[in-house]
């Protein structure tokens, strides 16, 4: 086909188009995540226009409603997190122990909601759009399990162990931390670095004792459920 055919010109405009709103649309995000910064989680679709240089109508033709904004938002948000997680690892190295790495992945997340409080809030605890916030952080803390699960996977591995509990071990940890790192952002009785020892302590300590206690891998068996014919003769 010609490229100088209606049909490539018309798939040219469309493509230029379709660039163009996803460039003002993150435009829009970011206006938002500043104007959160400036107001608190309570911001006003208002506010977010305002300081986007926009009316609110304009806003919403970039957005269904206010809870695809607040999760365009937390899904940046998210991004922003997983490069302060996935730095720190790459500055502990492939050398570093576990505890050393679980210790990174723990302060990047507590760095990341203490340098963005309002944005945090604004993602996870906004009560008027609390669905979407939940959606952005259980991706968000699936995404930061996983990479805590290949860790102690291959921890339990190379002790000759199971590692099938990886993963709910990993599900539980993030949700203590998650937990913790509300509570002290809310409290700060203690510093980042005493926070982040005492959580590594805690979860390196109990991975320790579920290496020390969980089966090898080689002993582990389905167990047989009684024969019908077995029961009946019973």
């Amino acid at each position: 086909m010609p490229q100088d055919s209606p049909a490539v010109k018309g798939n040219d405009r469309t493509r230029r188009n379709a660039e163009r709103r996803a460039e003002r649309r993150a435009e829009m995000v970011t206006a938002a995540m500043d104007a959160v910064r400036e107001h608190g989680p309570g911001v006003s679709v208002a506010d977010i226009a305002k300081r986007a240089g926009i009316t609110k109508p304009v806003l919403y033709r970039h957005f269904d409603d206010r809870a695809d904004l607040q999760r365009a938002v937390g899904e940046k948000s998210a991004e922003l997190l997983m490069a302060r997680i996935s730095t720190a690892l790459d500055e502990a190295g492939s050398e570093a122990d576990e505890s050393a790495l679980i210790a990174g992945i723990v302060d990047a997340f507590l760095a990341g909601i203490e340098d963005e409080p309002e944005l945090w809030r604004f993602v996870v605890h906004n009560s008027v759009e609390r669905e979407a916030g939940s959606e952005v952080v259980e991706d968000t803390q699936d995404r930061i399990a996983r990479l805590l699960a290949v860790l102690i996977g291959e921890r339990l591995r190379a002790a000759g162990q199971d590692s099938g509990g990886a993963e709910v071990w990993a599900l539980g940890l993030v949700g203590m931390v998650r937990s913790a790192g509300d509570w002290w952002l809310e409290r700060r009785t203690m510093s980042r670095a005493d926070l982040t020892r005492y959580l590594t302590t805690l979860i390196w300590g109990g991975l320790g004792g579920a290496l020390d206690a969980a089966p090898p891998a080689s002993d582990l068996h389905l167990v047989r459920e009684p024969d019908r014919k077995e029961t009946d003769h019973a």
